[in-house]
């Protein structure tokens, strides 16, 4: 490929990361490979080798967040946090761990809370949220660990406030690994009620 058609197809590597990331936050889709597919039907992009990284999407995504919705997204994000922290303190004999788009700050105003639980008894989760009187559903999530090894763990859905909480529930001694990010493949970032505490006061 010469220098001109390297540029080229940079270029359209920028604008496909700036698509997605406008119809991730616009449309609430927090599928990387879903928002990569659409943005290329939407430019004609047919060459996989110019489609983007997640983690290019999600830096397009910060910055469209800064530069087109900078007045609403602190509050929105405030708001997902402090949702998030009600959940967690509800939460808080399952260890409970914030993880996801809340947590690193691109959450948009469609998305949903993902935290990670830690039990010895996955129905001890279910059981602790009817004594609570909270409707929920059972549902099962598949999380990547490396490349070929995907593990399934039961989930949680329920609603705190009006945000739509997904809680997927490890072994107790999950807590020590943690899966890998579909951003980076990088271990996911995990925060506590401590870290999350601080980063709502932060935010004040």
């Amino acid at each position: 490929m010469n220098k001109r058609s390297n540029a080229r197809a940079e270029q359209l590597r920028r604008v496909l990361a700036q698509e997605a990331a406008r119809i991730m936050s616009e449309q609430g889709i927090d599928d990387f490979a879903r928002a990569k597919r659409k943005a290329a039907e939407r430019l004609g992009a047919t060459d996989k080798a110019v489609l983007p990284k997640n983690v290019e999407i999600e830096a397009a995504l910060a910055e469209h967040q800064r530069l087109f919705e900078s007045q609403t997204h602190s509050s929105v994000l405030t708001a997902l946090r402090r949702t998030a922290l009600e959940a967690m303190r509800l939460l808080k004999r399952f260890e409970p761990r914030l993880v996801g788009p809340v947590l690193t700050g691109t959450a948009s105003a469609h998305s949903e809370v993902n935290l990670h639980l830690f039990a010895d008894h996955s129905e001890s989760v279910a059981l602790h949220l009817m004594e609570q009187g909270i409707p929920h559903r059972i549902a099962e999530r598949r999380m990547r660990y490396e490349p070929g090894r995907l593990v399934s763990y039961p989930a949680v859905r329920f609603v705190a406030g009006d945000r739509e909480i997904d809680a997927v529930i490890f072994p107790v001694d999950g807590i020590r690994q943690s899966p890998s990010s579909p951003v980076d493949g990088r271990p996911m970032r995990r925060a506590d009620t401590a870290e999350l505490e601080s980063l709502l006061a932060a935010q004040a």
